[in-house]
């Protein structure tokens, strides 16, 4: 896990009771209602974006599609955290709450 990114997910989640931070898949990720939102990888962030936003988010600067085991994973994606300063870091989180907080809680 790389702790400067996870580092700066935590400082755009100060202050919300709402989030949850727990350690999945070698990483970081921080969950609403229990759902997966967003991480922090090795060297990359990780946003829940929906299959819905995937062109849209793709479209983005640094994006690229999650590929963990050889298949894309759909309504997932890695952004390159030298492409995602903060202002961009709280509109990839506003993406991700977008599509995780229709679902329901788990």
């Amino acid at each position: 896990m790389n702790e400067a990114l996870a580092g700066r997910l935590r400082r755009a989640f100060a202050g919300r009771r709402n989030i949850v931070e727990k350690k999945m898949f070698g990483g970081v990720c921080f969950l609403l209602k229990g759902n997966m939102l967003c991480g922090a990888g090795k060297d990359k962030f990780m946003f829940r974006v929906g299959r819905e936003q995937d062109a849209a988010a793709l479209a983005r600067p640094g994006a690229k599609p999650m590929d963990i085991t050889g298949r894309v994973m759909q309504g997932f994606v890695w952004v390159d955290p030298a492409r995602c300063d903060a202002r961009a870091l709280k509109r990839w989180i506003a993406m991700a709450e977008a599509c995780v907080g229709k679902l329901p809680a788990k």
